[in-house]
Parts: C-alpha cells; structure tokens; sequence
C-alpha cells in the first residue's frame, strides 16, 4: 500500500520554497533553485529525510511532462519570421557546432563520456525563466527581447528534436528520423481535427457550457492531448518528452489568441502544471541528486565551472549575430539569457544516466552548472537592463506570413 509520509514532505518543500522566496522580494531567485536545493537537502544525499517511492515517481513523471507541455505551449510562432528568425535560426546553427566542439574537447580531456549528449544538453535555453526577466525589464516588445525569446523557442525545439534524433529509438537515427515524421503525421492530423472540432457550432456550443463547470472539459482536453502525445511518442520508441513537447506546440497553433476562446484557459492549464505536478518534479530531481559522486573527487567539482563556462561559450557566442540590430550591452545580455538553462538539462542528464552514457559525477556537474546559470546569469542582465532604461517596441516585420504550422 502507497505511503504519503514521503510525498508529504516533497509537496512541503513544493510550497514553501515559493513562500518564503515572496517574504523576500529583493531576492530575486527562480523558485526552481530553491526547490533543487532543498530535495538535495532533504534526500539520500544530505539528511535523508525523503526517499523516492512510487507515489513520487509517478506525479514527477507527470511533473516533468507537464513542464515540456508548458513550454511547448510558451512557443510564439508569430515571432519566428523575418529578421529574427534568420538571425537566431543562424545562431543555433553556430550554437550546436560550437557545442560538438566543446564536447570534444571535453571528451578528449577524459571529462565526458558522450560529447554528442553534452553537446545537446549545452544547446538549450529556459526560456520560461527568461520571460519574467524581460518582461520586469521591460523588455517583451522590443527588438532585444524578441530575439531572446525566438532564440530561446528554438533552442528548446532543437535541443528536444536533436535528443530524440540521437538518443531515441531502436533502429540508428534513419529509422528515428522516420518515427519522428509519424509523430509529426500524427501533429498535424490532431490539429486538423481539433481546428475542424473548434469550427462545429454544436462542439464549441458544448465545450462553453462546459468549461467553468466541474467538467473544466477544455483543461480535461488539454490533459488528453498531453498523454496522447507522449503515449504516442512512447510507443514509437522516441522520448516521451518530445510528445509532450510537441502536445504544446499544436495547441500554441491551435490557441491562436492565447486564449482558446476562454481568457483564464492557460492560467488553468498553469495552476495545474506549477501548482501541483511541476515542483514534485523538480524537489524530487533534487532528491536524486548525487552529491557524493559530485563531491568525491576534485576533478568532479572542477567540472562545474568547467560546464558553466561551456554554456556561456555555447549559447553566448552566437549572440555576436545580433550586433547589427541591437547595441553592445543588449548583446551582452543577450548572451548571458540565451546561456540560462536547466529544466532541459534536468530532463536531459535524467536519460543520459538511464542509457549510461553520463556518469553520476557528469549529471550532477551538469546541474550544479545549470543551477548557477539561473542563479547568476538572469540577475546580472537585469541589473544591466535595467541601467538602460526601456528599449522602444518593435513590431515583428510584416512582409513574410506567420506559419500555420511546424514540424
């Protein structure tokens, strides 16, 4: 019979790291740091307090699908045109080609065991700890920020594409490129059905009268469409991620004004995700934390400064691009956001360890690095834009359509 006493103390530590962030308001720290660091405390590793069960298991798990759903559903097609998309389309090229450097040289220091998996780790963004940033900035609309942000979307669509290309399937990257078109089929039929489904007077007629009743029936859809996906994906063989990934992505297509025809439809979809589900994941993830394989041996903890630099050098670099349309100072912001990053990381180093290509000793290098990016790298762009004042909005250039849909 399931025990609670441990899931207790995971949900505990869930709404106090939020809480006693909000008594400090100058503190200005991602929750998600404090919850890693307290799971750590409170697992194996420090007290050990709390160990992983079944119960945590499994809301972790819909934790860590719920976190790619959200931010599949953060993707802002209508950015990704003109001048912005050429620009930080160019600069995950060079962000992925620098990182297969680095990961060699790493490799060839006897740091790593999979530079192609480092590689891929090193090439995201945490795009959803980027918007607050901007937007407290006041940053959203103008040419700097729209960059940020399209880079940030398409690292993270990158990342998840690059790690289910190289590290999903049974049959080498041919035949995962070929589940990866299914997958993409099976993208484009939902949205097809749902858009038909939103047209019908009797459905949407129906899913009004439903949705601010107990049905809650357009939540219940979204939680379908996210479980589909990564059921889909999972019996293809590819990462469930990338299903629940792409389940925000179609629904971003779908929700064309943001509000799916109900103004608090994401706020719902949210409350679930980062009220209940999201932080299990993440204090849990601090849980199977491996402290020890970190702190074992100098050379391990002279990783962690090692992997930061490498983010800096990997998704720092290309921001050089974007000189010709903002300044100096934007562009070295630019470069400090794009190299914030660790929910993919989290996610990334969790399927490195279970396919054995990261050592214990790698994986939590990897996040203690990820950990500071979020820690050092939001705050100091802050402060610097803050130093210039407001930028003035930019409306995203409109001779080329948005897309009506990716893949």
């Amino acid at each position: 019979m399931p025990m609670f006493g441990s899931l207790l103390a995971v949900v505990a530590v869930a709404f106090a790291a939020p809480f006693l962030l909000g008594l400090f308001p100058r503190l200005r720290l991602p929750s998600v740091v404090l919850e890693l660091v307290a799971g750590i405390v409170i697992g194996p590793s420090v007290l050990g307090i709390v160990h992983e069960d079944a119960p945590i298991a499994v809301i972790s798990l819909i934790g860590l699908a719920f976190l790619l759903f959200l931010a599949g559903l953060e993707i802002e097609f209508p950015r990704l045109r003109g001048q912005v998309l050429r620009l930080t389309g160019a600069g995950f090229v060079l962000s992925f080609t620098i990182a297969l450097g680095v990961g060699l040289a790493l490799d060839a220091g006897g740091l790593i065991q999979s530079p192609l998996l480092v590689a891929i780790v090193l090439c995201a963004t945490s795009l959803g700890v980027l918007i607050p940033v901007l937007k407290d900035a006041g940053q959203i609309s103008s040419m700097f920020g729209q960059l940020v942000i399209a880079a940030g979307t398409i690292a993270d669509f990158g990342a998840v594409i690059l790690l289910s290309i190289f590290f999903s399937g049974e049959g080498g990257v041919g035949a995962t490129v070929l589940l990866l078109g299914a997958l993409a089929v099976f993208a484009i039929t939902v949205f097809a059905v749902v858009v038909g489904a939103e047209r019908s007077m009797r459905i949407s007629g129906n899913l009004r009268r439903l949705q601010d009743t107990t049905a809650q029936i357009r939540v219940r859809g979204a939680v379908v469409l996210l479980i589909a996906f990564a059921a889909i994906a999972e019996k293809l063989g590819l990462e469930t991620i990338l299903g629940a990934f792409m389940a925000g992505a179609v629904l971003t297509l779908v929700d064309r004004d943001q509000a799916m025809t109900h103004p608090d439809f994401r706020r719902k979809l949210e409350a679930i995700g980062f009220g209940v589900f999201i932080p299990v994941f993440f204090v849990t993830s601090g849980i199977r934390y491996d402290l020890q394989a970190l702190a074992a041996k100098p050379s391990n903890l002279l990783m962690v400064p090692i992997f930061l630099g490498a983010l800096v050098a990997v998704r720092g670099i290309p921001a050089l691009l974007y000189r010709r349309v903002i300044d100096r100072r934007q562009t070295l912001v630019a470069a400090l956001m794009q190299a914030t990053s660790l929910p993919f990381i989290v996610a990334a180093t969790a399927i490195g360890v279970s396919l054995h290509l990261l050592t214990a000793a790698e994986s939590a290098a990897l996040i203690a690095a990820g950990l500071l990016s979020v820690l050092l790298f939001p705050l100091i762009g802050l402060t610097l834009l803050r130093r210039g004042g407001p930028a003035p909005r930019v409306q995203p250039a409109p001779e080329e359509p948005a897309p009506t849909m990716a893949m």
